[in-house]
C-alpha cells in the first residue's frame, strides 16, 4: 500500500511539471515581461491596467496567470471575475491551499460565506494544520455565536502558536462564552503578556471578575 501511495505522488508530481513545462515553453519571455509590468502598476494602485497587461498574454491552462489575474480583479473591486480566475486555478492544481486561500477574498466580499467556509474545509482536508484556515473558522463561528464550533477550531490554532495574540484572545472570548472561566483568565493574561494593556483582554478579565 506504501508503494502505491508512494507511486501515485510521484506521478501526481510529473504531472505538475509537465504542465508547468507546457505553460512556460510557450512565449516565456512575453508572459514574464507583461507579469512584471503587472506589478509596477500595482504598486502604483492601479489594479485594473495591471490586470489588462496580463489579460493581453492570458493562457487558460496557466496557473500562474489565472491566480494573478484573481487577486487583481480581487483588488480592482471586480469579485465575480477575481472568483472565476480563482476557481480556474483551484481547477488546475487541486491540491493548492494559496489558491483556496485566494478564492476566498472575493468570495467573503460578496457575503458567499457558506462557500468561504467550504473552501477553509478544504484547505484543512489538505492540510490539517493550516494556522489561516483553523483561525478564520474559528471567527466566522464566534461571530455566529457558535462557540462550541468555534472553540473546536481556536484550541488548535493556539496550540499551534500559543502567543498568537489574535488566536489567544479570541480563544479566550469563546472560552468565556462557554463559562469556562478559568481558562479565559489564564487566556487573557496570556494575551496580555504578548499586548500589555490591551482593552479586549482587559474587558474580559472584568467580565470574570
Amino acid at each position: 500500500m506504501e508503494i502505491l501511495k508512494v507511486q501515485k505522488k510521484a506521478i501526481a508530481l510529473f504531472a505538475v511539471v509537465s504542465m508547468m513545462t507546457v505553460a512556460y515553453s510557450q512565449n516565456a519571455d512575453e508572459i514574464l515581461a507583461a507579469f512584471k509590468q503587472s506589478y509596477t502598476l500595482e504598486n502604483a494602485g492601479n489594479y485594473h491596467q495591471a490586470a489588462e497587461v496580463l489579460k493581453k498574454v492570458y493562457k487558460e491552462d496557466s496557473y500562474a496567470l489565472n491566480l494573478r489575474l484573481g487577486w487583481l480583479d480581487y483588488e480592482a473591486g471586480q469579485f465575480m471575475e477575481s472568483q472565476a480566475y480563482y476557481n480556474k486555478a483551484i481547477a488546475l492544481y487541486q491540491m493548492s491551499v494559496e489558491a483556496r486561500l485566494g478564492v476566498v477574498l472575493p468570495a467573503a466580499a460578496m457575503g458567499n460565506w457558506d462557500f468561504v467556509i467550504t473552501q477553509y474545509e478544504k484547505i484543512l482536508e489538505i492540510s490539517p494544520n493550516n494556522s489561516v484556515a483553523l483561525y478564520r473558522l474559528g471567527v466566522i463561528y464566534y461571530g455566529r455565536k457558535e462557540y462550541e464550533k468555534a472553540f473546536s477550531y481556536l484550541e488548535k490554532v493556539v496550540n499551534l502558536y500559543p502567543f498568537d495574540y489574535d488566536s489567544v484572545v479570541l480563544f479566550a472570548w469563546t472560552n468565556l462564552q462557554l463559562k469556562k472561566y478559568r481558562e479565559a483568565k489564564v487566556l487573557f493574561y496570556q494575551a496580555l503578556y504578548r499586548k500589555p494593556d490591551d482593552t479586549s483582554a482587559l474587558e474580559g478579565l472584568k467580565l470574570i471578575k
